[in-house]
């Protein structure tokens, strides 16, 4: 039986960590599809979960990775065939199922998405979590009446994954971008990926009134805690936020003004558990209107060996673009 290697995260007297690993498929949790990865990507509850940073695993062990983009190797399931190539993002990956840090990885049929047409298996884990989340992000906010003409659209943790691509793809789609940062070393980063205007963390006087100076259509919030109540207290009428991260902290300090006075929308987004149809549509999105122009400039591709480098820069917000693992079947 063929061995091959993959990223475990084992517990020992309730600390956590990772190594390289053989095994084989029968050492995989079970499911109908058996997928030769070509490429992977690290997230920021990745190297949570790599590191024991965070109590992100619930079953050990486990084999990390909440995305895998390769090559069907073989499928119990009529939808897929040997052959076909498809990507995996979310749902248990990763936490409670094995994951995509893996030379073969094995999962329910039911979480497979096929590569749509207009990308590549590599552009696919560019993008990964972090574009699905980025796309699902806009899309929410465009339901909730988010236009170009309504104003400027403020993404907040501006160099991280998420963030990096959802300015791309805003700014291509015609919004007027503003970045907000504590990197003051990357605002020439940042208006390379379109934002139209980079503030410095460091200057932003976020003020202690219910309601301060309108100044956002939309926001992108990956911060969570301070940031998103200011966000909150700084929309315009009608305004959107979208909310998906919490590097900044879990609770949330406001009022209801805002969006009784204001009719402000605080959209939750949650890219784990989205219904495949919508997945399906996200995914055609990131294919066409919503593939960013150039991902290179956010991407930084690593062989597999290099993975466990790339989980302390992520934890304390020394990176920016997205860390893209690629496997030998890719070479």
């Amino acid at each position: 039986m063929t061995t091959f290697r993959a990223y475990r995260i084992f517990e020992d007297k309730g600390q956590s960590s990772g190594r390289f690993v053989e095994l084989t498929t029968e050492d995989l949790d079970a499911g109908d599809v058996v997928i030769r990865s070509h490429y992977s990507s690290v997230n920021y509850k990745d190297a949570l979960a790599a590191t024991g940073a965070g109590k992100v695993i619930r079953k050990f062990p486990c084999v990390g990775g909440i995305d895998v983009a390769g090559v069907v190797a073989s499928s119990s399931d009529v939808r897929f065939k040997a052959g076909d190539e498809v990507l995996v993002t979310g749902y248990a990956m990763g936490v409670d199922h094995d994951g995509g840090f893996s030379e073969y990885v094995r999962v329910p049929a039911d979480w497979v998405v096929p590569l749509p047409a207009g990308l590549t298996l590599c552009n696919a884990m560019v993008l990964g979590t972090a574009g699905f989340t980025a796309a699902l992000s806009v899309h929410r906010m465009e339901q909730n009446g988010l236009r170009p003409d309504a104003g400027r659209v403020i993404v907040t943790g501006a160099t991280g994954g998420v963030a990096s691509l959802a300015i791309q793809m805003l700014a291509q789609s015609g919004y007027k971008v503003t970045a907000l940062t504590g990197k003051d070393s990357e605002h020439d980063y940042l208006k390379s990926l379109g934002a139209w205007e980079v503030v410095s963390r460091h200057d932003l006087v976020m003020g202690t009134r219910p309601m301060e100076k309108a100044q956002w259509a939309g926001a992108v919030d990956s911060v969570g805690g301070e940031t998103l109540a200011w966000l909150t207290r700084t929309m315009q009428p009608h305004g959107v936020i979208a909310s998906f991260g919490n590097a900044g902290g879990i609770e949330l300090n406001t009022t209801v003004l805002p969006f009784i006075l204001r009719g402000v929308s605080l959209l939750g987004v949650d890219s784990a558990a989205t219904p495949m149809a919508l997945r399906l549509a996200i995914w055609r999105r990131l294919a066409t209107d919503l593939l960013p122009n150039n991902l290179g400039v956010v991407a930084h591709l690593l062989p597999f060996e290099r993975l466990p480098e790339t989980f302390m820069p992520l934890l304390h917000g020394k990176s920016t673009g997205r860390a893209v693992i690629q496997f030998a079947a890719s070479r």
